[in-house]
């Protein structure tokens, strides 16, 4: 079959809306897609700063939703043809960390997701002139109007829901929501720093409301933290100087969770500083350089850890995120501007100049 896709061809040249081929349909436990809207998230535009690493020519995009139109069927697939879905991160689903619901944790975690894909993929999706193009990343590569993707990648959601929005679900808002219900598993009387109020920040913030969670964000924008004090948080700026003073007067003594969604080592530092004692700091941001921690940062029983996918089960918090935004408690649709498909280079120009927070692309016939 053939169908339009966003193709980033070198990691310098604007991405090219290119007429594609798919040269299979499904295998066992693999769906075909229709995709209604797909998340753009850093990620997605980090593959421009991976060193050599991620495979070009490729289709990006891993926030995607949709419908599916065929199916390889299994023993294991819990969706079927017309169902909607919500896509999110692939895993082996055999290793020791699948097995024990820790899929974020895959073993085969980065080369599934982030470095090529499964090795049977290998040409299966070419441009027209009959090139190979690598079409899984996270397993999906939904900017384009059909994905092929591991059925387990998929997490069936109700088909009267905005489907074209939703696709954020599965990365953005698992990210920042997930450390905050997963990973500290905060609630009533706790206290949790976000620094950066970008979409996986304010995705914290929300589910940090929800959950009874006093909550102060730093950011540099105004317009963010705007929007984070809308969300229920104490809006506090970036600035260096007595930062984490102003955050332990405003945590009354302290945080006992922080999370750090900017990968500056000066604001990691502070964030440390601010902590409560046995206090917890989640890093998401991927660090490109050395991290320098300061002396003292953490005495008295601090601890810093890295937090992927939010330590999510998809299946299980999908729907959970769902249900408090249907409760009008997470109102990440908020944060959400259209575009069409073919205007990809101009969301990702937004999305770097911080003119939007999440831009979702919508294929021809979807745009609105």
């Amino acid at each position: 079959m053939r169908f339009r896709a966003a193709v980033l061809r070198s990691y310098e040249t604007p991405f090219a809306i290119e007429e594609v081929a798919l040269s299979t349909g499904p295998a066992t436990g693999e769906i075909l897609v229709e995709i209604a809207g797909c998340g753009m998230c850093r990620t997605d535009l980090a593959v421009r700063r991976s060193a050599g690493r991620t495979p070009l020519p490729a289709v990006l995009g891993h926030e995607g939703a949709g419908i599916v139109v065929a199916s390889g069927d299994g023993p294991d697939s819990a969706v079927g043809v017309g169902d909607h879905v919500v896509l999110s991160f692939d895993s082996c689903g055999d290793c020791r960390n699948c097995r024990g619901a820790a899929p974020a944790y895959c073993d085969s975690f980065a080369s599934l997701n982030l470095f090529g894909g499964r090795e049977e993929d290998a040409s299966r999706l070419t441009d027209a002139a009959g090139g190979a193009l690598a079409f899984r990343w996270f397993g999906q590569s939904s900017f384009a109007e059909y994905a092929l993707v591991p059925a387990r990648n998929a997490v069936r959601v109700d088909p009267a829901l905005p489907l074209e929005l939703l696709g954020p679900l599965g990365c953005g808002a698992l990210t920042g929501a997930g450390a905050v219900l997963n990973t500290f598993r905060a609630g009533p009387g706790d206290t949790l720093v976000v620094l950066g109020a970008g979409a996986v920040g304010l995705a914290a913030v929300m589910a940090a409301t929800a959950a009874g969670v006093r909550t102060v964000a730093v950011d540099r924008h105004p317009g963010r933290l705007d929007l984070a004090e809308r969300f229920g948080a104490l809006p506090l700026p970036a600035v260096t100087a007595g930062l984490a003073e102003r955050i332990r007067r405003h945590t009354g003594g302290g945080a006992q969770y922080a999370l750090d969604t900017t990968a500056s080592a000066p604001l990691i530092n502070d964030a440390l500083r601010a902590l409560r004692p046995t206090g917890t700091l989640g890093l998401v941001a991927r660090l490109h350089t050395a991290l320098p921690l300061e002396p003292g940062t953490l005495d008295g029983g601090r601890s810093i850890r890295h937090i992927c996918e939010g330590d999510a089960v998809p299946g299980l918090l999908i729907p959970r995120l769902i249900g408090l935004w249907q409760a009008g408690r997470f109102p990440f649709d908020q944060l959400i501007r259209t575009y069409p498909l073919a205007d990809i280079n101009k969301a990702e120009r937004d999305c770097d100049a911080g003119r939007v927070i999440k831009p979702v692309l919508l294929p021809e016939g979807r745009d609105r």
